[in-house]
């Protein structure tokens, strides 16, 4: 959990889906997950401010002795009254907001939502873990009584929003489609605020230290949020040494490490699949790596895209376990972990990396569009970074790092699968070729276009 106190403006787009599950008749306990240092107590804690007459806060990590009030047994009444002593004030189910903060600490508070669920639904209860993924098991998971959210990292127009760039936000608000229109002099200034991202990234921490000293000195600025970043990705290795133990930190570490490696190794713009040999000394299948990697996923620190032969729906039935992509979490993470530094990005004199840093940041886009799963394709001699499904069709979408288009991967594919058209995402403003069927979107909407 972090303790920095973010910025007013730093307002999440996840607040909305918080408040139309306050508003929902259907309503159960909500799950918030996501990686350490996302702002989660921060998003559950602004909520209860918002949303709510009162809420009480409850962190388990912190207050290991509160997991004692769960033992005799799971009765909410019962529960209530107890936590109520705690924090001496009354709780009032009908319009208070309780959270359970890294309840991953208390598995029993965990199972107890499965009853808050049957015995109090008028409760608003929210809980919140950074490991939640990795510490779950069908043992103590409420399957069927719990409402889930996942919070990630600042997509880019969070990060403008944080920023204060209110004269560019209004002209790439969603909806964005084939009718909208960047003028000339807006997409040059979103081109720019976009390499500042790739420095900064989407960690709270690191977007308001940034929002608070741009205009003082920038390149010192900047040199102090790589350092920042320094000293977190410190803190997430002593997560996987805490939660893991010191040998399987270890294998944790390195895989981690590879992915950012592995991406930094592509020649041609195009990451290839993650490759499991020489990661770990001694260790060259993917049978023996598949719990490092499930642990390093299921703490929000890497995302997997699997590789399709055939891009067909549904596209989970054409992927095999052992062939996919990783990508890092946060585009910041990522180049502080390959260690380029701040102005080579600033500059966009980075070679052959721009291609990488370019597919990542789309990757993180997408999946703070709400995107569950991704998927690329690889054919003999083609590849294409990643697949969408619209309208249940595969809409193939082609990454570029600059303004050089063409795209033989891409057209190799349509020829052969004939899409109802293709996207490509570049350093291009937007524009739709209704001739060849292309869209042309710029890096910096990946979040808000609907492909």
């Amino acid at each position: 959990m972090s303790y920095f106190v973010y910025h007013t403006l730093m307002r999440r787009h996840l607040l909305t889906n918080l408040s139309c599950w306050k508003n929902s008749k259907y309503r159960k306990p909500l799950i918030l997950s996501g990686p350490r240092q996302v702002g989660k107590t921060y998003l559950l804690k602004k909520f209860g401010q918002e949303y709510f007459s009162h809420y009480h806060y409850i962190d388990f990590e912190k207050e290991r002795d509160l997991t004692a009030i769960f033992k005799p047994n799971l009765n909410p009444k019962r529960i209530l009254d107890e936590l109520s002593f705690y924090l001496k004030q009354p709780i009032d189910v009908i319009h208070d907001l309780i959270i359970f903060d890294e309840i991953q600490a208390c598995p029993d508070a965990l199972t107890s939502l499965k009853y808050f669920c049957e015995e109090m639904p008028t409760l608003a209860l929210c809980a919140a873990g950074s490991l939640l993924g990795v510490h779950l098991n069908s043992g103590s998971y409420p399957v069927g009584k719990v409402d889930q959210l996942t919070l990630h990292p600042l997509s880019f127009l969070e990060f403008l929003e944080a920023l204060g760039d209110d004269r560019a936000l209004e002209y790439i608000q969603p909806p964005i489609d084939i009718h909208s229109s960047i003028p000339e002099i807006v997409h040059t200034h979103l081109w720019e605020q976009l390499k500042k991202f790739f420095i900064v990234g989407g960690l709270p921490e690191i977007v308001d230290y940034y929002r608070s000293n741009e205009n003082a000195n920038p390149t010192e600025t900047l040199q102090d949020v790589r350092r920042k970043q320094n000293t977190l990705i410190t803190a997430y290795y002593a997560d996987m040494a805490k939660h893991s133990g010191k040998a399987n930190a270890m294998h944790l570490d390195r895989i981690w490490h590879a992915v950012s490696t592995q991406l930094a190794q592509v020649q041609d713009g195009t990451s290839a699949r993650f490759r499991f040999k020489d990661v770990v000394p001694g260790i060259n299948r993917y049978s023996r790596l598949a719990t490092a990697i499930d642990w390093l996923e299921g703490a929000g620190l890497i995302i997997k895209t699997y590789i399709v032969e055939k891009p067909s729906l549904p596209l989970a039935a054409f992927t095999k376990e052992n062939i996919f992509k990783l990508y890092v979490f946060d585009i910041g993470i990522l180049g502080a972990m390959v260690g380029i530094e701040p102005i080579t990005i600033r500059n966009y004199n980075y070679g052959t990396y721009k291609g990488f840093f370019a597919e990542n940041f789309v990757a993180t886009e997408f999946i703070n569009a709400g995107i569950k799963q991704l998927y690329s394709w690889r054919g003999k001699e083609a590849e294409i970074e990643f697949l969408r499904e619209l309208d249940g069709q595969v809409i193939p979408v082609e990454v570029k790092s600059g303004s050089i288009t063409q795209a033989k991967s891409l057209q190799a594919f349509s020829n052969k699968y004939q899409p109802p058209y293709a996207v490509i995402m570049s350093a291009k403003n937007l524009y739709i070729n209704k001739i060849a069927n292309v869209h042309y979107y710029p890096l910096y909407l990946a979040s808000q276009v609907n492909i």
